[in-house]
């Protein structure tokens, strides 16, 4: 989508998003080594009685959503930060993830006219409604001809 797609207020969605226990251990395995990531048998004795998705993962699951449904082919180039980001509840193998992003503000800078500056709120829901992501993003786009 372009920057001039985009309005308060609008919802985007996409998804679904299936979660194997192989994508889970090999995402932990690399970045979040930890053992209710990464070691099946050990996590079903832990206090979420099995194995859970790293919230690093779950952000990087949602990136994906989002980026094949709105940021692909537009003038988006980075983002300087999340304003908050949680993790209501974890994400399981076999989890069928699908992203809500809702536009929350769409402008231009004040200094800089080219760059255009769009704040969203990116939820992750699992198949039963739950919500196990909850993230508000900040995307810059170069608006230069």
């Amino acid at each position: 989508m372009k920057f001039a797609e985009f309005h308060a207020g609008q919802a985007i969605e996409a998804g679904p998003y299936e979660v194997s226990e192989e994508e889970i251990v090999r995402f932990a395995t690399a970045y979040d080594p930890q053992w209710f990531h990464t070691d099946a048998q050990a996590a079903k004795g832990g206090r979420f009685e099995g194995l859970i998705a790293s919230g690093w993962h779950t952000c990087g699951i949602a990136m994906r959503l989002v980026a094949d449904a709105a940021l692909a082919g537009s003038e988006s180039f980075a983002s300087p930060g999340l304003a908050y980001v949680k993790w209501p509840h974890p994400v399981r193998p076999g989890d069928r993830l699908t992203v809500r992003a809702t536009v929350v503000e769409v402008r231009r800078s004040k200094g800089q006219s080219a760059l255009g500056i769009l704040r969203w709120r990116w939820q992750l829901f699992n198949a039963k409604g739950t919500e196990v992501l909850d993230l508000e993003a900040t995307s810059l786009f170069d608006l230069a001809p």
